[in-house]
């Protein structure tokens, strides 16, 4: 294995979900990973955790976002999938990340609470 940024990107991209999740992301963190790298040709094991309401993924502890704090939580969940790609070539870079974090947010056509995982990995954080 290389060191290089895409392991930074990935390594971004875990405790990201960690602090989003309140929890390591564990099998879910697999079952997107697999997702994220072959969005085309999904499995039918990948369909059970892309129909995941969001606010399930969400640390329990805290109460749901709403409004602004909700499309922000949303645009961070969307940019550490895209850090887990499996194709590390296919991850954003620490740049791209970075850019995107402190100028760019997505902005939801549905509320929150109505949102499946497979509608967040749908999401293209880095287009302008």
């Amino acid at each position: 294995m290389e060191v290089n940024e895409n392991c930074d990107v990935y390594s971004f991209g875990v405790v990201r979900l960690e602090i989003i999740m309140g929890k390591h992301p564990g099998d879910l963190f697999s079952s997107f990973s697999s997702v994220s790298s072959s969005s085309s040709s999904l499995s039918s094991s990948a369909l059970p955790a892309l129909q995941i309401p969001i606010v399930d993924v969400l640390d329990q502890r805290i109460s749901p976002p709403t409004h602004q704090v909700a499309s922000e939580v949303v645009s961070l969940g969307k940019i550490a999938f895209s850090s887990l790609n499996s194709r590390p070539k296919s991850r954003p870079t620490m740049k791209q990340v970075s850019h995107f974090l402190s100028t760019q947010m997505l902005h939801l056509s549905k509320l929150v609470h109505m949102m499946t995982c497979g509608e967040l990995l749908a999401l293209d954080p880095l287009a302008t």
